[in-house]
Formats: C-alpha cells, sequence, structure tokens
C-alpha cells in the first residue's frame, strides 16, 4: 500500500504575472524549483492565501533568477498579480517510508528571494500577522545566502 505524503512546498509565493491565454500550468523560477525540490512538469497544488482558492496544475520552469511566478490559462482567473500562494507537490510512499519522511519548506520574501529553509513543525508561530511573512530574525534554521 502507498500513502499520499506532502513533499515539499514554496510558501509565501508571490504571483508576479498572470497569462490567461496560456495553455495552462504555473511557471515558477528554475532556481525555486530546485530549491524546493519540484521538478519541471510535476503536478502540484496551488493554494492562494489571498483569496482562498485551490487548484491543481503542474510546473514549467522559468527562467533562472526572476523571482517569476505566473499563473497560466484558467488558473490565471483563480488569482490576480500579488497574490500570495503556497505551492505544494506530494509524493506517494509506503507507511515506512512514510515515518523517516521529512518535507522541504522553502519559504520566500516578499520578493520571492528564498530565505529559509524550516521544519514543517518549527515556525507557525514566528509569522508576522501583518505582512503574512515569517520573521527571520527569530527563525534558528537554516538561512539561504
Amino acid at each position: 500500500m502507498k500513502i499520499t505524503m506532502f513533499k515539499s512546498k514554496l510558501h509565501q509565493m508571490k504571483v508576479t504575472e498572470a497569462n490567461l491565454h496560456y495553455e495552462g500550468s504555473i511557471t515558477i523560477d528554475a532556481d525555486l524549483l530546485d530549491e524546493a525540490g519540484i521538478l519541471p512538469y510535476e503536478k502540484v497544488q496551488v493554494v492562494n492565501i489571498t483569496n482562498g482558492s485551490r487548484l491543481e496544475t503542474y510546473t514549467i520552469a522559468g527562467e533562472r533568477g526572476k523571482r517569476t511566478c505566473c499563473l497560466n490559462g484558467a488558473a490565471a482567473r483563480l488569482t490576480q498579480v500579488g497574490d500570495r500562494i503556497i505551492v505544494i507537490s506530494y509524493a506517494e510512499m509506503t507507511p515506512e517510508e512514510a515515518q523517516n519522511h521529512k518535507p522541504q519548506v522553502v519559504i520566500v520574501d516578499e520578493n520571492n528571494d528564498p530565505k529559509t529553509i524550516v521544519d514543517e513543525t518549527d515556525y507557525a508561530d514566528q509569522y508576522d500577522m501583518k505582512t503574512g511573512l515569517i520573521d527571520n530574525t527569530v527563525v534558528d534554521n537554516e538561512e539561504i545566502e
């Protein structure tokens, strides 16, 4: 038997573009995909923090260093430029594999620059409630340089 587990996520991504007339998907800076361990064309769930919508699509690697986050096709109707989203990937594994699995969580800043990689349980109480972004001054996990 296999179960579906949370594999990784890009947390607090800011939508930089929305392209209604593209065939579909989400385009994300290839550097950010690499940081989160998400492959091009991998199925992901996109959760819009700003408006509560959820959708499934697949990733397209965008230009490295541009910090692009573009919802394409029909997904563009569910988001606006400037919305904050979470991009989540999942993996199927045996219950035994799941016992030792640790997800990769990449938190980005207001410019989609990766700031912190954390354990999922370590940071819930460290958000700035005004901005919704994590306060990196109180996180003692791995900082990205």
